[in-house]
Parts: C-alpha cells; structure tokens; sequence
C-alpha cells in the first residue's frame, strides 16, 4: 500500500468525457412540479475516477487507452436516445414514437444525472475490479447536463468485492495479491 509520512495514500486518475462529444439523450422527470416534467434534452458528460494504492508497471492508475468500451457503452445507452423512467405512468404513449421508429426508447429505474450516475457507475466498477484484479476501484462517475449541473454516484469507502469468491467482501484482497 501506498505510504507517505505513516499515512495510507491512494492515487487517482480521472477520465472525461465531456459534454462536447455529443452524447444526446432526452428524458424527462414526471414527478416534478416544474419545466423539468416535459421531455427535454442534454449533450450529457461523464467524469470516471479511478483509485488504487498500488500504480501498475507503468506507474499509471488505469490505462486511458483501455476505456473504448466504456465510450461504446456510454454511446450505446445515451447517444440518442430517449431515455425513460420505467414508472412513468405516461410510458405506453412514449414507446408508441419508439414503435414508430421515430426514437429509439430505453426504459430504467429513474432518470436524471443522479440515476445515470448510478447505473453507469453499476455497470463500470466490476468491470474495472475485473480486468485489473481488485488493484483498481472506480470510486466515482459525475454525470453533468452542462457546467452548472452535475450529480455523481460513488459507493462509499473502498471495499473491494472478491469477484473471484462468489462475490464474497474481501477486505484484504489487495494484500494477497
């Protein structure tokens, strides 16, 4: 583990992919009380960070050239899409355009930067746990409609879970390796 004067250190890296790439989506929060209850839409951005206490042989967190799948992901579940919230009471409406070929509708449990954050964050950690054997842990997506708003989803302190151990909490997966 990193150590710096007696104190555990953790390194971190960030990846962005940022409102400029054009990753258009549309939603809608049917339980406001304001504007943001109608469909509407973002070039959404996404900001990845990623920690570990040990850097690899290159001295890096996470290689950067390694995240295309993220992007594809990222592209697959947002580009253009518009995105609904599975309880919407309005949805059987909504996947009529869908029928029609008129957008292309994708259901989730809630909509907005909070639950994107959530769900991409879901989708992104064990991957990473994954490919890097427990060295790294994606320790927050940010998820932001424009520079004013962005929300993120991290899970709390670091825990790695023991993918190879029927998913078993492994505190000291790190140290045996």
């Amino acid at each position: 583990m990193g150590k710096n004067r007696g104190f555990n250190v953790k390194y971190q890296s960030t990846k962005t992919y940022g409102n400029e790439r054009g990753l258009s989506c549309c939603f809608r929060q049917w339980k406001a009380n304001s504007h943001c209850k109608y469909l509407h839409g973002y070039s959404l951005g996404f900001r990845f960070i990623f920690e570990t206490d040990q850097l690899d042989e290159r001295n890096w967190v996470y290689d950067f050239g390694g995240c295309g799948w993220i992007k594809t992901f990222l592209e697959q579940t947002f580009d253009h899409k518009l995105l609904i919230d599975k309880n919407d009471p309005d949805i059987e409406h909504i996947y009529k355009i869908h029928d029609e070929n008129m957008a292309q509708v994708l259901t989730m449990d809630g909509v907005g930067c909070e639950k994107f954050a959530e769900y991409v964050y879901n989708y992104v950690a064990p991957k990473i746990i994954e490919e890097t054997k427990g060295r790294v842990n994606l320790k927050r997506v940010e998820v932001f409609e424009h520079g004013s708003n962005s929300a993120s989803y991290n899970y709390g302190d670091w825990k790695v879970r023991n993918i190879f151990n029927d998913g078993a909490d492994n505190e000291d997966f790190n140290e045996s390796q």
